[in-house]
């Protein structure tokens, strides 16, 4: 419950910062408007009650971003992006078995955009809510799921194998860190690590279901290009 009510309660405080800025802005700043795309790499997994073990699942992500700054140091940007998440499961016990599901989603973050810095290069922090929709889902393996084999770990979970996704709208927030370097004015490179946090389930989670939990997590890794409209 108190992860459920975590969304709103960012919102509204993103909210409440931007008013703060506005009304505590002592000179006129002219807006800053860019649109720009990235692409990079994304490292992600499934937490799962019960657990499964597993390592980190590589994928890639895209997406198309619009920032509006009309404060200094202070904005916000709403992003479109595709973004390959899942998890990659462990076999210690069993070594030579491998399984791995990727999901494909849609995430659209609306986040607040902090920046420092000079017109040639700035620091900035990204935090801020996230809606996603799932888009794809497949799994592959090495051994055949249809008839599994009896593993060394005796209290390996299987049911995730093939597994229906039951919710395919997933919702959580993000945070990251990066660095723009400014060229000429308009044009500037973006470097961003950020780090997604899920709160919704991709199993079911009532008492009759088999997993309590299956939230998904993603770091990601991006390169972006900006233009200045404004």
């Amino acid at each position: 419950m108190r992860h459920i009510l975590l969304l709103p309660l960012l919102s509204v405080m993103l909210l409440l910062s931007a008013v703060a800025f506005k009304a505590g802005a002592q000179t006129h700043y002219e807006a800053n408007i860019a649109i720009g795309a990235k692409a990079g790499t994304t490292f992600s997994s499934v937490s799962m009650s019960p657990s499964v073990p597993q390592s980190m699942l590589m994928g890639t992500t895209m997406g198309l971003t619009f920032r509006y700054i009309e404060e200094r140091h202070f904005g916000f940007i709403v992003e479109l992006n595709m973004m390959q998440r899942g998890w990659k499961e462990s076999f210690e016990k069993d070594p030579g078995l491998a399984y791995q599901r990727r999901l494909t989603y849609l995430h659209l973050p609306f986040l607040t955009h902090i920046y420092f810095g000079s017109h040639k290069f700035r620091g900035f922090f990204n935090a801020g809510p996230e809606l996603c929709w799932m888009i794809g889902d497949s799994h592959t393996e090495n051994f055949d799921i249809g008839n599994i084999p009896v593993f060394n770990d005796e209290f390996r979970e299987t049911e995730q194998f093939d597994m229906p996704i039951q919710s395919k709208f997933d919702y959580g927030i993000s945070a990251g860190l990066g660095m723009e370097f400014i060229l000429k004015n308009k044009h500037s490179i973006i470097l961003e690590g950020r780090y997604y946090f899920g709160i919704g389930n991709i199993f079911g989670s009532s008492k009759a279901d088999h997993f309590g939990k299956s939230n998904g997590m993603a770091i990601t890794a991006t390169l972006g290009y900006m233009f200045r409209l404004k």
